[in-house]
Order: C-alpha cells, then structure tokens, then sequence
C-alpha cells in the first residue's frame, strides 16, 4: 500500500475516471455516430451517458463499501458467487477491454495514415494499428513506470485541444441547422445509435481498481464517478454540436473515421488538422498504453480468483506482461479483421450487458454497500433496455446483422473458456475479501 503523500487526491483520482473516458473513441466513432444519428448525434451522446450515469452510481457505492484492485471482478464475485456465468462475466470483462483496446489501435491507425498520401493509406493503418500496440506493449512490460507518469501529461494536451477545437468551433460561424434533432432519427433509432458508441463511457471503471491508492475514498470517489461522467457528457455533446456545425453529413461520411481532424481542417486550415491529428494520436497512444497496462492487471485479478491459468498471475520484470500479452495479439487480430462498427457494436455490447450486471450486484448487496437500491435497479433497467434496443436496432439492418452473431460470439467464448477450464483443472473460485471502509 502506498503512503498517505503517494496516494490519490481529488483531482488524481477525478482525472482517472476522466482519461478513462476521453480516451481513442472519441476520436474513432464520432463520424459513426453522425452517420447514424444525424443532427440529433450530440443528443445520442448524452443519451448514452445518462445509462453510464446511472450505472456510475452503483460503481460509486459498491467501491466505498469494497475497495481494492478486483473492481467489477469483485463486485460480481461477492454479489453472485463464484459459479460458472459468473466467471463467464468476468471473462467477457477482458475480452469487452480487448475489443476497446482494438477500437483504439485502429483509430490510431487511420489518423496515424491520413499524414500520407492516400494511395498509401490503406496499407498504412494496418500497419500503424499493429505497430502502435506492439511499440506500447513493449513500453507497458520494460518501463511500467514512465506509462503512469506519462499519463496526465497525455491526458492535459488532448483535452486541451479538443477543449480548443470547441471554443474555437463555437466562436466561428456554425450552420445551426445542422443541430436541429426534431425528424432526424425515430426514438428508437437514437438510442440505438447512443449505444453503438457506449463504449466511450466505461473508462469509469478503471476508478474502482485504482480505489485501494485513493486517499480520501468519501470525498473523491464521488467527485470522479458523478462529476466524471458529467463532465464528458458536457464535452462529448459539445465536440459532436462542432463537428456538425462545421461538417456537412456528407463531408462527415467522406471522412467517417477521422471526422475530427476534418472539422479541425474546416475551422482553422491546416494547423487546426494537424492539431487534432496531434490529439487523436495522443489520446488513443495514451489510451493504448492505460489499456494493456489495465488489462494486464485485470488478467492476473481473473487468475488470482481461480478463473484463468495460474500462470497468468505471474510477472514480466515486475509488470502483470503475460496476459497483456496475450490481450494485444488478439486486439491485433480484432483491429485488423473486423470492420469499425462491428467493433463498436462488440464493446459497446459487451460493456452494457456487463453494468447491467454491476447493477443488478448493487441492488443485491444494497444493505451492506448502503444504497439507494431502486436506483440501481433503475440503472439495471436502463442497462438491459439499452442493450436490447442496440441488439434489435442492429438486426433489424441486414448489413449490420451479421455483428450479433459476433457479439454472440464473444460470450460464448467466455462460457466455453470458463467451462472448459475449470474441467480440465477442477481450480475454484477464490473471493479476495477486504475489510469494508467505515
């Protein structure tokens, strides 16, 4: 355990849940999302973010009461027992974090090739998408220590960028009409599309494994769960208004995977590109290397309950490397294969049915994590029909139908991973109790 000077304050553990959050998706599904929202996108945005709202609220209550490096594997663990889906869960949980990790290599990827020329484009993102991750992997596994520090430097100049790319977008002139939601999507199609881009809120969970190094849990916990989550929902809704005030819908789908570097091209030339260029690169480079450092760790927390081999629970010169390891060469193999809104579809999925799940742990252990237990269950209902909506939205459209059988994929994987596992090695699942804080 860290000393008390070493510890998280306020704004460390604020700026957690917020680099969590403003990480590579931003960045990667905003022209997905006014693709398939239109003028109602920033709405879409908010929407996705009250769900993440309400879910943050459990984190918030089952941390306080569980603090420690487990987080949702924990959380899942003590309300469920440790039998077969719940360790299916937990797994699902790693795989939903190598799917992000693949989503932020590949954004990396696509604004990393747009500085060429584009005959050597298609070439350069896969080769970008799969350096970045091999480059960052070895960082994470020979300098551990410079990835944390670096960390809120990177997390200081994106969103100082993007904080500029909105002051400056709102100062020049914008075509309001762009930003008018009334007729641009049905109902069900704007929830729809929120959940397709979901997975640019869970960076929130990260808060609950760093909460054992959090100085005063009370008084910062909720500051970086409900004040984080407000505050990227203000500035995601402000970064997609610019992007359409300055974008046509056309122009956003010429440029669907880097719409962000085109907005900045159209507000301020070439040094507003190269800016948001600069950012994307940071912030999904600074997004890979949190990512495969946390996956690591959550690795060896899944192996240390019993739920994967024991030699994931072992160390690379200090670090967790082994199952970042193994997490990169499959978001590798992710990046490079499956189409961008496929991706999306699996990690926004993937993290919705696994909050549905936190919630539904909230309202179980509501008398000892002390909450408000309709409000979990609120959140639970919000998760599930969110999740629901994304599922019949998707194969309602016969080219999108074809990412159910994906996301279905995904969690059996993790059903046979679990079962198969425990038959051959008959290990059991192990809960790591902490004391509750008072």
């Amino acid at each position: 355990m860290a000393d008390d000077d070493a510890k998280l304050g306020v704004f460390s553990t604020f700026s957690v849940g917020i680099g969590g959050m403003v990480g590579g998706g931003i960045f990667a599904v905003t022209g997905l999302t006014i693709e398939t929202t239109r003028a109602a996108a920033p709405l879409a945005f908010v929407v996705a973010g009250i769900v993440a709202l309400l879910t943050s609220y459990s984190y918030l209550r089952l941390t306080l009461a569980f603090p420690g490096e487990g987080g949702t594997v924990d959380f899942l663990n003590r309300a469920f027992g440790g039998g077969i889906l719940t360790g299916a869960a937990n797994i699902l949980l790693l795989l939903s974090y190598v799917v992000l990790l693949s989503v932020y290599a590949y954004a990396f990827g696509s604004y990393g090739a747009n500085l060429l020329p584009p005959a050597q484009q298609e070439l350069w993102v896969h080769v970008l998408t799969s350096g970045i991750v091999v480059a960052l992997l070895g960082l994470n596994i020979l300098a551990p220590r410079l990835v944390i520090e670096s960390e809120n430097l990177l997390n200081a100049i994106k969103l100082l960028i993007l904080g500029g790319l909105v002051v400056a977008g709102f100062l020049l002139p914008m075509d309001w009409s762009q930003l008018d939601p009334v007729g641009a999507v049905s109902p069900v199609g704007l929830v729809a599309g929120a959940m397709l881009i979901f997975l640019n809120y869970e960076g929130f969970e990260l808060i609950a494994n760093a909460s054992p190094d959090v100085a005063d849990p009370r008084r910062a916990l909720p500051v970086a769960y409900l004040g984080g989550v407000v505050v990227v929902i203000l500035l995601y809704a402000l970064i997609v208004a610019v992007v359409l005030g300055h974008l046509s819908l056309a122009q956003v789908r010429a440029a669907s995977d880097t719409a962000l570097s085109a907005a900045g091209q159209a507000i301020l030339g070439r040094a507003g590109y190269l800016a948001i260029v600069v950012a994307a690169l940071l912030a999904t480079g600074s997004a890979i290397n949190a990512t495969l450092f946390s996956t690591g760790r959550l690795a060896y927390v899944v192996a240390k309950t019993g739920e994967l081999p024991a030699s994931l629970e072992g160390t690379i010169r200090g670090t967790h490397g082994e199952g970042a390891i193994i997490c990169a060469v499959l978001a590798i193999v992710i990046a490079n294969v499956v189409p961008l809104d496929a991706i999306a579809t699996m990690g926004s999925a993937g993290f919705l049915l696994l909050f549905f799940l936190v919630n539904l742990a909230n309202v179980r252990l509501a008398r000892q994590t002390g909450s408000r237990a309709w409000l979990s269950a609120l959140a639970a209902l919000a998760t599930l029909g969110a999740l629901v909506v994304l599922c019949v939205s998707v194969e309602e459209n016969p080219a999108s139908r074809n990412h159910l059988w994906i996301f279905a994929g995904l969690i059996g994987v993790s059903l046979v991973i679990e079962i198969v596992y425990r038959g051959l090695t008959g290990r059991r699942i192990t809960l790591h109790r902490r004391r509750r804080r008072t």
